[in-house]
This record gives structure tokens, C-alpha cells and sequence, in this order.
């Protein structure tokens, strides 16, 4: 089943002369895809490098505006994928952009992305930065009808949602996909970093993080567990959502004293892959952390819902230190909006200290009966 992806529009309205389009997002999730449906659906012609190809790495090392000019041609599209493989490749952009500003480009790069090389000086007011995600639920209600959606809601829960699983006809077959995704790709890119020597290590700290989703962390008690200081393990969980597994959400704080900010809560970007990490695919009826999956698989979907709406939001959780606290919490435009998440409850009482805290901050419920509407 071909999905229509959400990112095409994005990237479709951001295509302007003189400027780059980088698409970032770990391996599989349909780069690759995207730049097909691209050039299928553009008028420009263009011109596709794939920037694991050696040949394309020299041409594009040399950095001469002549041999750049010979190379595009006629081109009005550019497009390299898996860019991150060419050296200096932030630096390479940044002088076909100034010399070349009739050219619209689109680069990909997997969860080996050289950030700080791409989005640091060289392309400084020259790019647009798109993260792609696994399928949404909302790139799915065109393809199914409300039933489908509530009987497919289980195994998404537990399979997550990266593109190749809807090709697969059995559970087996997704199972056995997850599994080959986690050790083949996922921890290889993690382990191509510079300074990442500690397979196992690494491999620890992430089923540390699957079994305390929704939970603060503690740096100092992650690095007791394994043998690591306290900075190590800042640096691989900093690592994790740079390779696009994690995402970080921070304490929410405005008027109170007693409100947490100093930790942090950890979510995968994808149910599966939290579940292959811990080796745990078993159907969701006979598991018991169904309210965590559910947590996670909100947190994610509303990430993707919020990128496809293109709507600039902070997010957070809400905590104090006696106990009363608040799952998710949004700030838009000054607007507060606090959600608590459960995956069976029809009714939940809000925490009193938020209401005092933010009397003009709109409380919800996000359960079975309604969540589509939170994302989607």
C-alpha cells in the first residue's frame, strides 16, 4: 500500500529557488519514497545523487564552481539522498546555493545525519529543516474507515507504524521485520558516531528507557545501573534522539515553586521499535504495560500530528513533588493546554495545583473514545 505522505505538501511549499530542503529521519521511514514521489509530482527537471556513491562524493568533494556548473546542467531540481555520506557536505550546499540560485535542492539524511555539520553556520538562512516520521495515523484515515482504524488500534500499539510493515501480510512477517530493523539499521547508525564504542552498553541504556516510558529519568541512577558516569549517559540518550529514537519532553513550570523542571521524560518515536528493543511483541491483550504504549503512541502521533499541521508548539509534562501531575501540557502562541492520557478511564479529576496554577489552561481527557481527534 503506497501512503500518501504528509512531508510532500511541506516540502512541495517550501521548494524555492536558492534554498535547501533537508529531510532528516532514521533509516526506513520512507526518505527514499518521498524523493520519487517528488520528482513524479514536480514540474522542474532534475537531477538524482545518491550520496553513498563514491563517484558522487568526488564530484562533489572537487568544490569548483566550474565542475558544478557542468555537473547540474540544465537541472532546476536537485536531489541527493542519504547525503550525510558526502564529506563536508554542509559546505558543498552553502556553495551550490550561492552560486547556482536558481536551483532548488532536496537532501535526505538518515539517522547518521551530521547535524551540527548541516544545520550549523554553512546553511545559516539558506535551508528549511523537515523531520519525517513514521506513517501517521493521520496519513492513514484516507485508506481505512473508523472500524478499521479501532481494529488495527491494538497492533499498532505494539507494531508501531513504519512504512514497509503495511507491504507485510502476516504478523510473523512484521515481527521478524521489527527485529531485523532494530539490529541492522538502528544500532549500526548509533554505533557509526564517533566515540560510541560500547555496543552493550548502549543497547542497556535503551530497554533502560523502554521500561521507564512516561517516567522521569535519572541520569545518575541510569548511570549506576550501568556502569557509567552520569555525562556518558547524557551524551547516548542526546545521541538517541539526534538518531531520531527518542524524544525528549522537559518538566513544565510558570508560577510554583513546587513544580519539577529539572528532569526529564523520554518517549520512542515508534511503538515497534520500543517493543523490539525488549524483545516483547506479544499481543496487546496479554500485556501489562498497555497504559505506557499507550502514552507513547499518543506522544508520538501528536508530534506528527502538530509537524503535519506545521504548528509551532512546546510540549511538556507537569509534576510537582507532591505528586499530583499531568501527562502532556502545550503551550502555543502563550495558549496552555493540559491533556492526561489514559487508555480505559472515561473520567479524570484535574490536579488541583494546575487549576490554581493556570485557571485559564483548558483540561482534557484523551482516551479510546476520542483520541482521533487529538491526532488526527
Amino acid at each position: 500500500m503506497e501512503i500518501e505522505r504528509y512531508l510532500l505538501t511541506i516540502v512541495k511549499e517550501h521548494l524555492i529557488p536558492g534554498k535547501v530542503n533537508l529531510i532528516f529521519g532514521a533509516r526506513r521511514v520512507g526518505k527514499t519514497y518521498l524523493l520519487r514521489e517528488l520528482v513524479r509530482q514536480l514540474p522542474y527537471r532534475p537531477l538524482w545523487l545518491e550520496g553513498e556513491d563514491s563517484d558522487t562524493q568526488q564530484l562533489l568533494a572537487q568544490r569548483s564552481i566550474a565542475g558544478y556548473g557542468r555537473l547540474i546542467g540544465d537541472t532546476e531540481l536537485l536531489l541527493i539522498d542519504e547525503a550525510q555520506a558526502v564529506p563536508a557536505i554542509g559546505k558543498v550546499l552553502k556553495l551550490l546555493v550561492d552560486q547556482l540560485p536558481h536551483l532548488r535542492i532536496i537532501v535526505t539524511g538518515s539517522s547518521a545525519f551530521d547535524l551540527l555539520n548541516l544545520s550549523g553556520e554553512p546553511l545559516t538562512g539558506r535551508a528549511f529543516f523537515h523531520q519525517l516520521y513514521p506513517v501517521a495515523q493521520c496519513e492513514l484515515l484516507p485508506y481505512e474507515n473508523a472500524l478499521q482504524t479501532r481494529q488495527q488500534l491494538d497492533e499498532r500499539l505494539v507494531l508501531g507504524s513504519y512504512p514497509e510493515l503495511f507491504s507485510l501480510t502476516t504478523t510473523a512477517q512484521r515481527e521478524r521485520y521489527l527485529r531485523e530493523l532494530v539490529n541492522t539499521y538502528l544500532l549500526k547508525d548509533i554505533m557509526a558516531f564517533e566515540g560510541i564504542r560500547q555496543a552493550g552498553k548502549v543497547q542497556d541504556l535503551l530497554r533502560l528507557i523502554a521500561f521507564q516510558v512516561g517516567k522521569e529519568v535519572s541520569l545518575e541512577e541510569l548511570g549506576k545501573q550501568l556502569q557509567l558516569s552520569k555525562n556518558t549517559v547524557e551524551r547516548y540518550l542526546d545521541l538517541f534522539t539526534k538518531v531520531f529514537i527518542l524524544q525528549k519532553v522537559g518538566g513544565f513550570s510558570r508560577n510554583l515553586r513546587k513544580e519539577v523542571t529539572k528532569t526529564s521524560r523520554w518517549y520512542f518515536l515508534d511503538n515497534g521499535i520500543r517493543n523490539a528493543l525488549i524483545a516483547d511483541l506479544r499481543p496487546l491483550s496479554i500485556r501489562a504495560d498497555v497504559g505506557e504504549l499507550w502514552e507513547n503512541y499518543l506522544v508520538a502521533e501528536r508530534l506528527k500530528t502538530l509537524q503535519a499541521q506545521q504548528r509551532w508548539v512546546e510540549c511538556y509534562f507537569w509534576r510537582t513533588y507532591d505528586q499530583q501531575e499531568i501527562d502532556w501540557v502545550e503551550v502555543e502562541n502563550g495558549q496552555i493546554r493540559a491533556y492526561e492520557f489514559k487508555w480505559s478511564a472515561d473520567r479524570v479529576r484535574q490536579p488541583k495545583a494546575f487549576a490554581t496554577a493556570y485557571p485559564d489552561a483548558p483540561f482534557a481527557l484523551i482516551n479510546r473514545d476520542n483520541y482521533l481527534s487529538f491526532i488526527s
